[in-house]
C-alpha cells in the first residue's frame, strides 16, 4: 500500500504505540493529519482496531471533501459491534481476494494452488508451509483472542479444524455442533466470526422458479485452499483426491467472486442441488450473467459427471452451462463445454462473460 501512494499520510494500528495514542485519544488523528496539510491521501490501515475513528474521518471528509481516505481492515466484526459511524454512504466498501490467475499468468499453477493457495503473504514466503501455520496462528491469538471475541479460544481452535470437513459442503450446524461437543447456536455464531473476519464465505442455494424440491441450506467454503489444507487433519491414509476437489472448488468460487467484485458486475453466486441429488457446483445469477458451472477434480471426464448440468440446463434453458476439470484439452460431451480449469479461471480476468472469451456463448 505505502508503494503505490508514497505520498500518503500512513497510519498502521499495528504500531503498539500508534495504537495507544489513538485508542485513548481519537480526535489526535486530526492533529496528525493537519501536520501533513499537502497530503490529500490518508491510508489507516486495520481500522476495525479502533472503530471510533470512523466518527472522526467522517467529519474530516465533510471538511474536506479533496482528502481520500483508505482504509483496510481483516474485519468487519468489531465495527459492527461498536455501533459506529459507518460513514453514511460517503465510502465505497471494496473486498480484497487472494491473487487470480489473470493476475499471476504464468506463475499460476493450479495443482500447487490447491495445497499452497494464493494469499500473497503465503506465496511469497520462502517456507511456505510454516508461513501458513504462523497465518492460522495469527487469526487466532490476533483477531479471535485478542479481540475477545470468543471465550474458549481452544474449543474455537477445535471448531476452524472440524469446519475444514465442511469446506465445500452443505451446512449442517446440528452435526457440526455434536462433533464440536457444543450448542448449536454457538456453532452459528463462530461461522459468522469467521465470515466477519473474512476467512470463510457462505453461499447459499438457487431457488427461483424452481421446479423441483430443493435443498435450502448454505454450502461452507474457507476463502483460500491454503487455509482448508492446514486446517484438514491429515494422516498416512488419508489421499490427495479426497480434499483436492473440495479445494479446487474453493479457488473457482473466488475467482467467481473477485470476477464480479473487480468488474463491478451485479450478480451473485449461488450452488443449485435438488432433493434427488443432482447439483450443480456454482450457479452466477444477476442482471446480464446466468450460468452455471460443475468442478471436477479430475483429468478424464465420465458421462455421469455431467448429470447435473443437464438436469440443470432442463430447468433452465436460458443458462450457459460448463465443466471445469484438469485436463489440457477443450471437448464438447453431450452439448456441454468441459473446459481445462486454468484456462477458464484465466478467462475470468477479462471483465467479460468467460463464455464470450472463450467463444462458447450460446452453449
Amino acid at each position: 500500500m505505502e508503494a503505490k501512494y508514497p505520498d500518503a499520510v500512513y497510519i498502521d494500528l499495528l504500531s503498539a504505540a500508534v495504537y495507544r495514542n489513538l485508542v485513548t485519544n481519537p480526535d489526535a488523528l486530526q492533529d496528525i493529519i493537519s501536520g501533513e496539510k499537502n497530503k490529500k491521501t490518508v491510508i489507516i490501515d486495520e481500522i476495525q482496531k479502533v472503530p471510533q475513528l470512523l466518527s472522526v474521518v467522517h467529519k474530516m471528509i465533510e471538511e474536506d471533501t479533496s482528502r481520500q481516505f483508505i482504509l483496510t481492515g481483516s474485519s468487519s466484526r468489531k465495527l459492527k459491534r461498536e455501533g459506529v459511524d459507518l460513514l453514511g454512504g460517503r465510502a465505497v466498501l471494496k473486498r480484497m481476494y487472494p491473487f487470480t490467475a489473470s493476475e499471476l499468468e504464468s506463475e499460476f499453477q493450479i495443482e500447487d494452488s490447491l495445497i499452497h493457495g494464493l494469499v500473497p503473504l503465503i506465496l511469497q514466503a520462502e517456507d511456505k508451509e510454516e508461513a501458513l501455520e504462523a497465518y492460522i496462528n495469527l487469526y487466532l491469538k490476533e483477531e479471535v483472542h485478542a479481540e475477545g471475541l470468543v471465550r474458549n479460544i481452544a474449543g474455537f481452535a477445535r471448531f476452524l479444524e472440524i469446519m475444514s470437513f465442511s469446506h465445500g459442503q452443505v451446512l449442517n450446524y446440528s452435526e457440526i455442533a455434536r462433533e464440536c461437543q457444543v450448542k448449536r447456536h454457538l456453532v452459528e455464531e463462530y461461522t459468522d466470526i469467521l465470515e466477519d473476519l473474512l476467512i470463510a464465505y457462505k453461499i447459499g442455494p438457487f431457488l427461483k422458479r424452481a421446479k423441483r424440491i430443493m435443498i435450502k441450506s448454505s454450502k461452507f467454503y474457507y476463502f483460500d485452499s491454503s487455509v482448508f489444507h492446514t486446517l484438514r487433519p491429515k494422516g498416512l491414509l488419508d489421499l490427495p483426491s479426497e480434499t483436492g476437489g473440495a479445494a479446487l472448488e474453493g479457488i473457482v468460487l473466488h475467482h467467481l467472486l473477485a470476477w464480479i467484485e473487480y468488474g463491478k458486475r451485479r450478480g451473485t453466486v449461488y450452488f443449485w442441488r435438488t432433493k434427488s441429488g443432482n447439483e450443480v457446483d456454482f450457479v452466477v445469477y444477476g442482471d446480464t450473467d446466468f450460468f452455471g458451472i460443475e468442478v471436477k477434480h479430475t483429468k478424464f471426464i465420465r458421462k455421469k459427471d455431467l448429470n447435473g448440468l443437464k438436469a440443470f440446463k432442463e430447468d433452465y434453458p436460458e443458462a450457459e452451462v460448463v465443466l471445469l476439470y484438469l485436463g489440457d484439452q477443450r471437448l464438447t460431451i453431450d452439448s456441454i463445454y468441459c473446459i481445462p480449469c486454468t484456462l477458464f479461471l484465466k478467462a475470468l480476468g477479462k471483465n467479460k462473460n468467460p463464455f464470450e472469451v472463450l467463444g462458447i456463448k450460446g452453449t
